[in-house]
């Protein structure tokens, strides 16, 4: 199974990107956002795969970033969404916009994509609030939706987590999450442990 590709973008349209990589051409479909952010043809490019068996087929779908790549495959686990509406999804929403629209249970931002109706919407809300509301992109547009400010010990956990070598908005999603997952009386230690085991 193809999980991860790196090699010459040779071609790349909103929908499809060809990546040449040991010789060979693996074309995949892509969001909206995944095109986006690719390099120019010619380029060297890195892709987070999913590779999707059917009897009669094996596709490639590409993303820009293993959230992208998650959120794909978690809308997929909502009922009635497939990957052809899972990547308009995608491609219509920025991650942040999708994780928040989970986390606040807003079926209607969702209705917003061409081919998502309210049933479909209500569903995707219903199937994956719960699941999804400890992941870390989820819990920061969350958190950035509120507008809370970081009490101080989880702004003394992102400097921990900084200095231990993370960029600082990976340090504030890792944080997010923990203090999601945590009581709110979560020490700055058990803030950064439990950032360390949601670090991506």
């Amino acid at each position: 199974m193809i999980e991860r590709l790196r090699g010459e973008l040779i071609e790349k349209t909103p929908r499809h990107a060809v990546v040449m990589a040991g010789g060979v051409g693996y074309g995949m479909d892509i969001p909206l956002s995944t095109y986006e952010a690719l390099p120019r043809e010619g380029e060297a490019a890195d892709l987070f795969v999913h590779t999707h068996v059917r009897e009669d087929m094996l596709l490639l779908f590409g993303f820009a970033s293993a959230e992208e790549r998650e959120a794909f495959l978690l809308l997929q686990g909502a009922s009635g969404v497939g990957p052809a509406a899972a990547l308009s999804v995608l491609s219509a929403m920025s991650l942040g916009a999708l994780g928040r629209a989970l986390a606040e249970g807003d079926a209607d931002a969702l209705t917003r994509v061409k081919g998502i109706g309210k049933r479909t919407a209500e569903r995707i809300v219903l199937d994956l609030k719960n699941k999804t509301k400890h992941l870390p992109w989820v819990a920061a547009a969350a958190m950035a939706a509120e507008n809370v400010p970081l009490r101080h010990e989880a702004r003394d956990a992102v400097a921990a987590l900084v200095n231990l070598g993370m960029k600082e908005p990976q340090a504030e999603k890792a944080v997010a999450a923990a203090a999601a997952a945590l009581p709110p009386s979560a020490t700055v230690e058990q803030l950064v442990v439990e950032g360390l085991k949601r670090r991506n």
